[in-house]
């Protein structure tokens, strides 16, 4: 796969979209639960990539084209990188149209993460 490549990840129904892991009070987390929310948290801990999925989650329409995201103060080979991190941990969702990528929160996944945290449970 070359390196301006988009891989598309599966858009799911977020009515049949359930939360990745348990809340974190419900009993320890196993392994592979544990290694997936790592992922995510570790993703959103770079101010860059924080930014950029807040713009992705607050744009109107909820999807952003890349050319209406990238000004972060980083070179647009930098944000391309950091936008593929997000993709990588599951955060992302992307499709090419054209020359430009367009970018949407996965399906559920700021309620997931919500819900693992939920000290409520």
């Amino acid at each position: 796969m070359s390196k301006s490549e988009v891989v598309e990840l599966p858009v799911l129904d977020p009515a049949t979209v359930v939360p990745c892991c348990p809340p974190i009070t419900a009993g320890e987390l196993s392994q592979d639960d544990a290694e997936r929310m790592a992922l995510m948290f570790k993703a959103l801990s770079d101010p860059i990539r924080l930014r950029l999925f807040s713009r992705v989650a607050s744009h109107p329409g909820g999807e952003a084209c890349v050319c209406d995201i990238q000004d972060v103060g980083v070179s647009q080979p930098t944000v391309s990188h950091h936008l593929k991190k997000l993709r990588e941990a599951g955060l992302l969702t992307s499709e090419r149209r054209g020359t430009w990528v367009y970018y949407q929160v996965a399906p559920s996944v700021v309620a997931a993460m919500a819900a693992m945290l939920d000290l409520r449970s």
